[in-house]
């Protein structure tokens, strides 16, 4: 059950088992095999009668689910984001709940049926429940790195159909002016949204240092990519930013978070607004990210490469070393300056109307 075997870097033989499904080794601290085998000896039945007090350990839980899943998120926690931890946490604590009432406690017990059964007994849509099933991959992956398991059932799990929909619809343009006529405190940071294509988050974490008044430009570190880049900034939009502010002061501090966490509670403010105008005025939910869909839209149809407007919304990369401009910057910005200013056009109807 046990085997000697030696080491480059050390002079002693080295005892090496597997119990429960995870690789232990030891040194005997002996030169000469006859004695390390003695040793052994001696190991081999401690570890039959589950004393493990050689290793230092009195009990060997890694394999316990509650125990293992504890072990694990701090292993997350050093390092990923605290989002991932969280959003981990809260699923596998989901997992646990599941274990208990079917009556499983340790790694080895769960089985492809166990996960099976799992994704049917949760209570939400398709797509969380791949999600949920991914965490729980992930942690059964780690598990076997460590050689407390040897397969990843998770792997084998058939998984519900996922229907796409329509989550973020483009804005129409009676979308658009219901919006700026009741935008209120949020019409800058709707505008912003409108007329730079980025994230929800990216635009809440804008500073005023980040706006370069000469080059007509906006410098942003876009989270999803961790790169940072350099877009075209609309006149319009620009007109609208005020000056002389300090370069650390972000332009919508009720928006602005410490962390991702934070920041996602906070962005549920204007969202909310958003789909309450929409919905008063009986037209079909958005989202805001159908700014930025109605950004991508809008440039294809004034006639912008996909190429370009690939660039100008920031797609997922690696480095974030430089600041990535657009290569065709000039011609990027003609297009963005292109783009008519839905509040403008609704104030000089208003006016039209005023004069008659």
């Amino acid at each position: 059950m046990s085997s000697l075997y030696k080491r480059a870097d050390s002079h002693y033989w080295w005892w090496s088992a597997r119990y429960k499904g995870r690789r232990l080794r030891q040194s005997t601290k002996m030169t000469k095999k006859h004695l390390a085998m003695k040793v052994q000896e001696h190991w081999d039945l401690s570890l039959m009668l589950g004393n493990l007090e050689f290793l230092g350990l009195f009990s060997y839980p890694s394999r316990d689910i509650k125990g293992y899943v504890k072990a694990y998120l701090n292993f997350l926690s050093s390092r990923k984001s605290e989002k991932t931890v969280t959003t981990a946490q809260g699923m596998l604590r989901k997992f646990i709940e599941y274990a208990d009432s079917i009556g499983i406690g340790r790694l080895d017990e769960i089985t492809v049926k166990v996960l099976n059964d799992y994704i049917d007994w949760l209570d939400c849509a398709p797509k969380t429940k791949k999600n949920h099933m991914g965490v729980v991959s992930l942690l059964l992956e780690q598990a076997m790195r460590e050689d407390i398991l040897t397969t990843n059932p998770a792997k084998k799990v058939t998984l519900p159909m996922i229907l796409k929909e329509v989550k973020h619809r483009p804005l129409e343009a009676i979308d658009l002016e219901v919006i700026w006529r009741g935008a209120g405190s949020w019409s800058l940071y709707y505008a912003f949204l409108f007329f730079t294509g980025l994230r929800a988050g990216d635009v809440a974490m804008l500073t005023y240092g980040n706006v370069d008044r000469k080059r007509h430009a906006l410098i942003s570190f876009v989270r999803k990519s961790r790169r940072i880049h350099e877009f075209p900034l609309s006149r319009v939009l620009l007109d609208r930013i005020p000056e002389d502010r300090i370069k650390d002061e972000p332009i919508f501090p009720i928006l602005y978070g410490e962390n991702e966490r934070k920041l996602n509670d906070n962005l549920a403010a204007p969202r909310k607004y958003l789909q309450a105008l929409l919905e008063a005025a009986g037209r079909p939910k958005a989202t805001l990210h159908s700014f930025r869909v109605t950004f991508n839209n809008t440039l294809r149809d004034l006639g912008l490469a996909i190429e370009d407007r690939q660039v100008l919304l920031a797609h997922s990369a690696s480095e974030t070393t430089k600041i990535y401009t657009h290569p065709n910057f000039d011609l990027a910005a003609q297009y963005v300056n292109r783009i008519e200013d839905p509040s403008g056009s609704l104030n000089k109807r208003v006016q039209n109307v005023s004069k008659t």
